[in-house]
């Protein structure tokens, strides 16, 4: 089921890039950047060749990507890693154009003393909300010695699709058995429609698979493109398909040598694809699974790295705790990644061990991410866990959907497979899919007692007109104020005009007297102080409508939403 790839300085890839040298040389360019750097290999001029390093590119949030980029990670250890350059050497002035501005680290925080805290999602009450009940889905579906009937997200993919109106997820049908089609109107009660693939079933792919990648592509502009799907079909790579209608596909293309666990997302910011690549490196020397990176601009040359090519990225390490009942160091099985507002948001799946007795109690972790490479992972505990309670519907192996969460009035929607198990066995048992829902922005918040807090930014600048705020003061009292670079507040927008906030709400707009407005203020280096008392923060955001429509990035979807950004504002919140 896996292959590994080749270590990136390989002998072998070194005689590669000898042989590939006279062409190099012809290009000034490249010469330079060889010269540039001492850990330059034989990929990384392979990667020149085809123009793929982008160092130096500043990214919509002041952000400058390094040279060569994607950096070059020589080896993974089990030490946590260093910081993200971004956080220890932020923009002098950050532009928040882009989103709705999230505090789940210190980017945005020039001073405060509120405190954070970080917020796990919370299980639907009537969960599994998809389950095998099939003959399909049934039927010869076996996990070692052991049925397993299975219908559920092994990454895959729920959206909504705001052509259709529908929420759409792509699923498992069947342990490896073939990939089937759910619709539904509320994401909560999903039909399995009658298709003609197969005709009688929802089945839309019938390759035997193991893990897979669907995306919805809202900035396709070839309609028969609009959906792709990538699989692990176990022929050491992945298939690349297209689709108009996510039902039917084609063929299109295949991948490098991968891992099963392999997976893929597109990163809008820098308009990028990228193979989420799984590695190994045998322990107790090793990491275990890991992640290498590969990425490109068109999903199809992007598929066609070669062994070694892709840089080391991100494992697990020692901050990751370890199950008291089996004392292993954990892994990192998978990560899944979108574009949520204003970060990139990581569902890292932690691989806690394989009992004897229990299917692998994997579970969902969460990271943050303001480059697209580096991972800020502070809050180290299951996001979505497995239950420790025998019998229930995910007792073992809990992992992401591909597109990771979607966005529905107030709240995040995430979809997850879950595996009963077998006691006495490691078998997987019945596989399903489950929802765990958390409120919108709601990975962080900056708290304050009944004693008054303030948070500070570092100085900001935008282009919209109106200050919005994600906050819970229904108890409490929020007030801002701005100020200039030197900290001195500018009239009128002062905290004493400030119209005191005292509700609950994901999207209140912050008003003050004497002004109607911010434009005065676009374009220049301001601060924000926000005071509060006995209440959370968990995001703020300037908008150029009064609907308070952020422009991020909306994940997969959701419902009353026209496209991949947030251009609605409070019109999403309608029933």
């Amino acid at each position: 089921m896996y292959r590994q790839l080749r270590p990136t300085n390989s002998p072998e890839n070194g005689r590669r890039g000898e042989a590939r040298g006279a062409k190099a040389r012809l290009t000034k360019s490249l010469c330079l950047l060889v010269a540039a750097t001492s850990l330059t290999t034989a990929a990384q001029v392979a990667g020149a060749e085809r123009g793929e390093a982008r160092g130096g590119e500043t990214l919509y949030n002041g952000i400058r990507l390094p040279s060569p980029w994607p950096p070059r990670v020589t080896a993974l250890t089990l030490d946590p890693p260093p910081l993200p350059p971004y956080l220890t050497s932020p923009p002098t002035v950050i532009p928040i154009d882009v989103g709705r501005q999230l505090f789940v680290d210190d980017f945005l925080i020039e001073h405060t003393t509120l405190q954070r805290t970080f917020h796990q999602a919370e299980y639907y009450p009537d969960n599994p909300v998809l389950k095998p009940d099939k003959p399909w889905e049934v039927e010869e579906s076996t996990s070692g010695d052991h049925p397993a009937p299975t219908a559920m997200v092994f990454s895959d993919g729920v959206w909504y699709d705001p052509q259709d109106r529908l929420f759409k997820m792509w699923y498992m049908a069947g342990y490896c058995r073939a990939t089937a089609y759910a619709t539904s109107q509320d994401g909560i009660h999903w039909e399995k429609p009658a298709l003609d693939v197969q005709p009688g079933t929802n089945i839309v792919h019938t390759s035997r698979r193991d893990s897979g990648t669907v995306w919805l592509d809202l900035a396709e502009k070839d309609p028969q493109r609009r959906y792709k799907m990538f699989l692990f079909d176990f022929k050491g790579g992945l298939s690349l398909h297209f689709s108009a209608d996510g039902i039917h596909w084609k063929e299109v293309a295949r991948s490098g040598q991968c891992g099963d666990r392999t997976t893929v997302f597109y990163n809008p910011f820098r308009k990028v694809w990228v193979y989420s690549l799984r590695e190994y490196f045998r322990p107790p020397e090793g990491v275990g699974r890991c992640r290498r990176y590969w990425e490109h601009a068109d999903v199809l040359a992007g598929a066609k790295w070669r062994a070694g090519e892709p840089p080391l990225w991100v494992g697990a390490d020692r901050l990751d705790p370890k199950r008291p009942d089996l004392n292993i160091q954990p892994q990192l099985y998978n990560l899944d990644a979108v574009a949520y507002e204003s970060v990139l948001l990581g569902l890292f799946s932690i691989w806690r061990g394989q009992p004897r007795d229990r299917a692998k109690p994997n579970e969902v972790c969460v990271g943050f991410s303001r480059d697209g490479f580096h991972w800020y992972r502070p809050d180290r505990r299951a996001f979505i866990p497995v239950s420790e309670r025998q019998g229930d519907w995910n007792w073992g192996n809990v992992q992401s959907a591909g597109g990771c969460c979607l966005v529905v009035g107030d709240k995040l929607y995430f979809y997850v497979s879950g595996r009963a198990g077998v006691p006495g066995s490691p078998a997987s048992g019945v596989c399903s899919t489950g929802l765990a829902t958390l409120r919108r922005d709601g990975f962080a918040s900056m708290d304050a007692g009944e004693r008054e807090g303030t948070l500070t930014t570092r100085p900001v600048k935008f282009s919209g007109r109106y200050c919005f705020v994600n906050v819970d003061a229904q108890s409490g009292e929020l007030r801002a104020e701005v100020l200039d670079e030197g900290g001195r507040v500018i009239a009128p927008f002062s905290r004493d005009n400030c119209v005191p906030i005292r509700v609950d709400r994901t999207l209140q707009p912050v008003r003050w007297k004497g002004a109607d407005d911010l434009s005065a203020l676009a374009g220049k280096p301001v601060k924000f102080r926000f005071y509060l008392r006995s209440g959370r923060l968990y995001a703020f955001w300037v908008s150029p409508e009064s609907s308070g429509a952020s422009h991020g990035y909306l994940a997969a979807g959701g419902p009353g939403f026209t496209g991949p950004t947030d251009t609605v504002g409070s019109a999403a919140y309608r029933p």
